[in-house]
């Protein structure tokens, strides 16, 4: 059984928290240039190529690619041979970002009591956690700062079984028009189906974690994939919600065997700025 100190996971996580929110993945990178490319709406390619240049400028400059930093959300593999020592996993954890953060200049964007004093933890902590167990001895940990603009339009709906592929579309579909610039596109659409009601949001939120032009392999839902991100750009949203057919970048489905009497459909938006770190210990 192999052993990892909580104070490598500490490092790590503080030095991803920086460069999620500096670099833009290279797949997310070049699904813009080749939008932008596509692009015909002279609004939209307007857009587009501030946003390519905002890029340039975080990554040369070493700032924040966006003023919301978000949410920190971490997906944690973790595999069944590794003994993690000295320490509490969740607390080695927290400290990481919360050293990223501070150390980063990235905004504190966390309240406690959000119903009522809506106090800024000062620090981006605590991050959301999400575990998985997996074979061998090592741990993944991916990085996803969520911005407030897309993570406010998030929505779950339990379909009728009956409903089926076409309840489905119309719900994203719904959602995305609904949801208009708020969260900034071009999007990563996240869609989970099946499952329960937070297994499916888990799902949706999850598959934003798949490179852009990496489609499902079950060949049905992949089709879906394709037919909903047709759709989307056509909608004529286009980015930032200037018109034009660079709506979304990617769809994402993810889905889960479910109870006979239940078709759970949640959307999970992410925006142009679709920051993402992955690191190996």
């Amino acid at each position: 059984m192999r052993e990892l100190n909580v104070s490598d996971i500490t490092k790590t996580v503080a030095r991803m928290s920086q460069e999620a929110n500096y670099y833009l993945p290279e797949d997310v990178l070049a699904a813009l240039k080749k939008a932008r490319l596509q692009e015909e709406a002279p609004k939209a390619q307007k857009v587009l190529d501030m946003i390519l240049r905002n890029s340039e400028i975080a990554e040369e400059k070493q700032i924040a690619l966006c003023q919301d930093t978000g949410t920190t959300v971490l997906f944690l593999e973790i595999g069944q041979d590794l003994h993690i020592i000295g320490g509490d996993l969740m607390d080695a954890l927290t400290e990481g970002v919360r050293v990223g953060y501070k150390e980063g200049f990235l905004r504190n964007s966390m309240v406690t009591q959000p119903f009522s004093a809506r106090l800024n933890t000062g620090d981006n902590t605590p991050p959301i956690l999400h575990t998985d167990i997996v074979p061998g001895e090592s741990l993944k940990i991916t990085i996803l700062p969520k911005g407030g603009g897309c993570e406010n339009m998030s929505r779950l709906a339990i379909l009728r079984p009956g409903e089926g592929k076409k309840g489905i579309i119309d719900f994203a579909m719904r959602t995305i028009e609904e949801s208009g610039g708020n969260p900034c596109p071009p999007l990563i659409v996240g869609i989970g189906v099946g499952g329960t009601a937070e297994h499916v949001m888990h799902l949706a939120k999850k598959s934003l974690l798949r490179k852009v032009g990496a489609h499902n392999p079950d060949q049905e839902v992949s089709d879906l994939e394709e037919e909903l991100l047709e759709r989307v750009n056509a909608s004529g949203i286009g980015p930032q919600a200037w018109g034009g057919r660079s709506t979304a970048l990617a769809v994402n489905i993810e889905v889960h065997p479910t109870h006979i009497t239940s078709l759970p459909v949640g959307v999970n938006l992410q925006c142009h700025s679709a920051r993402l770190k992955t690191a190996i210990l």
